[in-house]
């Protein structure tokens, strides 16, 4: 395990969980990390990894999806399971069925190795920049924030319908909470795009419809007059909460 080095110019630095089984890469990933100032705590299996978040005092994971114990892509599915933490997957895949089903998963973002220390700290930055963000918006706002028929939890990354738990893929609650935070506001698909799919720049606009869809089916399920989300034919879509 590599020890974590925290810069004494920052009194409370934020802690990387670095999730890598080969030595020499995670000490390639960890030095240019250190040098930021960042905290860097290692772990060589996935195994471990639900429960270290479960303690507290992580603020971002980087995972490997290639572990010789369980994948990473399991690692992503438990931590998601009850933490809204930022998670990066680090791969040696290319493929796009294996970047989409990252992000599916829930993933925040994505680094295919190789890559470079200036990109690997750029995008740490962003996530926990990002996250630091929704935090504190939702600490002033309230952990729940109530729309109507909807109730909104940033922080566990949850959306109630009639008071029923909605499951949600992560484009779907990233759709429904872009809708959620303007009620009544018509977006454009290429707003919805850019903002609920920005981790994926090569999504269509038949994308946003395709999630319309399922979102529709889900809240269906709830109430089977429900029909909240607005069509405006050649514009986008809005949001009457109720």
């Amino acid at each position: 395990m590599l020890a974590a080095m925290p810069d004494s110019n920052a009194p409370a630095p934020s802690t990387i969980l670095l999730v890598e089984d080969d030595l020499a890469i995670a000490e390639t990933i960890a030095y240019p990390l250190r040098a930021e100032g960042y905290a860097v705590e290692h772990h060589l299996l996935g195994g471990g990894v639900a429960g270290r978040v479960r303690a507290g005092g992580i603020d971002l994971v980087l995972l490997d999806v290639g572990l010789p114990d369980i994948g990473g892509f399991e690692v992503c599915r438990q931590l998601r399971a009850f933490s809204a933490l930022p998670v990066v997957f680090l791969t040696a895949r290319s493929e796009e069925i294996d970047r989409v089903l990252c992000l599916e998963l829930g993933a925040d973002d994505y680094i295919a190795k190789p890559f470079s220390p200036r990109e690997l700290v750029a995008r740490v930055r962003a996530r926990l920049r990002r996250h630091q963000a929704a935090q504190e918006g939702a600490a002033g706002d309230g952990a729940t924030v109530r729309h109507g028929r909807f109730e909104h939890d940033p922080p566990a990354r949850r959306i109630r319908f009639d008071g029923a738990s909605l499951d949600l893929t992560r484009y779907e609650y990233a759709l429904l909470a872009e809708l959620l935070r303007r009620p009544g506001a018509i977006l454009s698909r290429a707003q919805l795009l850019d903002r609920a799919w920005e981790d994926a720049p090569d999504s269509g606009e038949r994308t946003v419809d395709t999630h319309v869809k399922t979102l529709r089916a889900k809240l269906r399920r709830v109430d089977a007059d429900a029909d909240p989300i607005r069509t405006h034919r050649g514009i986008g879509y809005s949001l009457d909460a109720g």
